[in-house]
């Protein structure tokens, strides 16, 4: 059985009485990797927990107003330390997203060139 994701672990998370609140869609992907991640038992929820406590520690955000930029940060380096995507295919990826937005008009979805994507 999958191990729950109490986000009452979380309390800096952005939330309201509804639960997780994202100002932007990346944000609530972000936090939807996690979740599925672990779900999937790729990692623990302790092991995210710590892991986000670590990012928040070492780059600090005191106002939450970067909360889902760390959340992000602490997902890459999970994965990649725990082998689920190389630092170089993170790259790559992180390239063939900056030039899907680059290329996309605003108010439209970004997707990503498949030639860059190495799962493809």
């Amino acid at each position: 059985m999958a191990e729950s994701t109490p986000i009452d672990a979380l309390p800096a998370l952005p939330r309201d009485e509804g639960g997780p609140v994202f100002a932007e869609p990346w944000q609530a992907q972000a936090f939807a990797m996690a979740v599925s991640l672990s779900q999937r038992g790729c990692f623990t929820w302790p092991e995210w927990a710590a892991a986000l406590a670590a990012e928040n520690a070492a780059r600090g955000d005191d106002t939450g107003t970067r909360y889902y930029e760390l959340w992000l940060a602490a997902l890459e380096k999970l994965v990649t330390a725990k082998g689920l995507l190389g630092a170089a295919e993170l790259a790559q990826r992180k390239v063939a997203w900056e030039e899907a937005v680059g290329h996309t008009e605003f108010g439209h979805p970004i997707e990503l060139d498949h030639h860059h994507d190495p799962q493809r």
